[in-house]
């Protein structure tokens, strides 16, 4: 569970600052310096590393971060908006009697969530504006571990095999994505070979066992963090469960840019500006180097789950992949709940300034909670957009993403292509059998689309539906395989009165409340279709 209490910070002279929390099974240090990147208005959480040292014997505070200046990991924590946790057991006899258990807890006091002050994470509830705790900031999927003598010792009797725990979403596997083992006691025997491991000072018959047991190996006989940082370390991550290499965005003939923009406050902004005259908005720009060589671009928005980032769902949903293959901009809204669909829409005017824009062809799409801005972007502005793809959520028709009655008559009578899809076995509800408001929110959809066939089902004879999902068939139905999760999407098209179908249903099989590339790409394949 996090942190009730707010944590112990010390600030330092160089204008960093530590903070201290004691745990069941483990006392941490965080040490945060002082940041080389704007991350009081975009989230760095999804590139930063958790680099977490298993001290041999606990430091004090001061210490921990001298050391870490010294040997460079704070400068690496700085250059990609982290920090460095120090990790030491409660336990008497230190790491002696430590299990797997002590590793699964610390993770599950990790978050990637943005809110956060003085290097931790504040967990706050959206809607109550509560704050219910604290955690570390630390993207678990790019967990680094540092072990040293009976921490590395550890570290290779316990966690160089799978290891199972709280993941980002709930249950699932926090192996470890790279592991620095020196000193070791022992001879190893790894259970996994997909663990990247780095061995410090370790005798021949310790890199001996390493070499036979383990896929990626990095031998030395003397420490350089920096510099096995960013030739091996920076390059792994474990996502699910799967160890996978980064993609770097200029070997691909891709840009980043993370800008911000002072917008205006709209009335209805119930965020954390809410009665404010303006305030600023993130984004995250990704573009092909030479892709406004040849005039105005289409615009794709993309908006972030409730729990993530800009950086995260860019990433994660394959966004800044389908930008790259098929020549668009992709603009990712950073913390888009502290914003209004009028407030977008004021951003999308700043964009096109700075950017050559087709205003003709403007999208966007969202997951979770940016699913449901997408449907203010419908209920409000369906003039602004061509096509629009929510995904995995919505509120009840004529509420907008804060709960809250949209601030204006929601659209009736302007049709807007749509791309709507949810998860099979996702534990919340996202498709029209889950819940009443999915199946109104369809129902809504039907008669603004003036879709040609009746959604004449009722939510209370769900079990008699012709469609078990939907309620109703498309007109047509495609079933398209996706062999990178082994799982199917299904979609059912759906022709308005005119003859053109602008409203496309889809359900995935075997997926769970998250966001895939496959539907994604999918989104953009029928939204490109039309032009406003």
């Amino acid at each position: 569970m996090a942190m009730k209490e707010l944590p112990a910070v010390t600030a330092r002279a160089n204008g960093g600052k530590v903070w201290e929390h004691t745990f069941e099974k483990f006392a941490a240090k965080v040490y945060v310096p002082a940041q080389e990147l704007p991350d009081d208005i975009i989230n760095y959480g999804f590139e930063a590393p958790y680099l977490i040292v298993l001290e041999e014997t606990a430091r004090s505070a001061e210490d921990a971060a001298a050391w870490a200046d010294g040997n460079g990991l704070a400068k690496i924590a700085a250059r990609y908006g982290g920090s460095v946790v120090f990790v030491s057991p409660t336990a008497a006899d230190g790491w002696a009697s430590a299990d797997e258990s002590l590793f699964a807890e610390l993770i599950a006091n990790s978050k990637i969530h943005q809110y956060h002050k003085d290097g931790y994470v504040t967990l706050r509830n959206r809607f109550t504006g509560g704050t219910e705790g604290y955690s570390i900031r630390g993207a678990i999927f790019r967990t680094y571990l540092y072990g040293y003598g009976a921490s590395a010792d550890y570290i290779a009797k316990n966690l160089l095999t799978t290891v199972n725990g709280e993941y980002l979403w709930g249950p699932g596997e926090i192996t470890p994505a790279v592991c620095t083992l020196e000193r070791l006691s022992y001879v190893p025997k790894p259970q996994r070979r997909d663990i990247p491991i780095v061995s410090i000072g370790n005798t021949t018959a310790v890199n001996k066992a390493l070499a036979e047991s383990c896929d990626t190996l990095l031998t030395r006989d003397k420490a350089d963090y920096v510099w096995e940082f960013d030739t091996f370390i920076r390059r792994y991550r474990r996502w699910c469960g799967n160890t996978e290499i980064e993609t770097v965005l200029p070997e691909i003939g891709m840009v980043r840019e993370e800008c911000f923009e002072v917008l205006r406050t709209s009335p209805d902004n119930n965020g954390d500006d809410r009665g404010t005259t303006e305030h600023r908005v993130g984004y995250v720009a990704y573009y092909n180097k030479d892709l406004f060589a040849n005039g105005p671009v289409p615009l794709v928005l993309t908006f972030h789950g409730g729990g993530d980032s800009a950086m995260y769902i860019a990433n994660i949903s394959g966004w800044y992949r389908i930008a790259n293959r098929y020549n668009f901009l992709l603009v990712s809204i950073e913390d888009h709940l502290n914003s209004t669909a009028t407030e977008m829409v004021a951003l999308i005017d700043r964009l096109a300034a700075k950017y050559s824009i087709d205003r003709s062809r403007i999208y966007a799409s969202g997951f979770s909670m940016g699913g449901c801005k997408s449907w203010d972007l419908f209920q409000e502005y369906p003039q602004v957009f061509a096509g629009l793809a929510p995904m995995d959520a919505t509120f009840e028709v004529g509420l907008n993403s804060y709960g809250k009655p949209a601030p204006c008559e929601i659209n009736r009578d302007t049709p807007v292509p749509l791309f709507y899809t949810g998860g099979e076995i996702t534990p919340l509800p996202e498709l029209p059998f889950q819940a009443d408001k999915c199946w109104d929110r369809i129902r809504y959809v039907f008669g603004v689309n003036r879709v040609k066939k009746p959604y004449d089902v009722t939510f209370e004879g769900r079990e008699n539906w012709p469609n078990k999902i939907w309620g109703v068939d498309g007109d047509r139905i495609e079933k398209i395989y996706d062999p990178t999760r082994d799982s199917t999407l299904t979609l059912y098209y759906f022709d308005s009165e005119d003859g053109v179908c602008r409203t496309v249903l889809g359900s995935i099989s075997g997926q769970g409340h998250e966001c895939r590339q496959h539907t994604c790409e999918q989104a953009w394949l029928f939204l490109s279709q039309f032009s406003r």
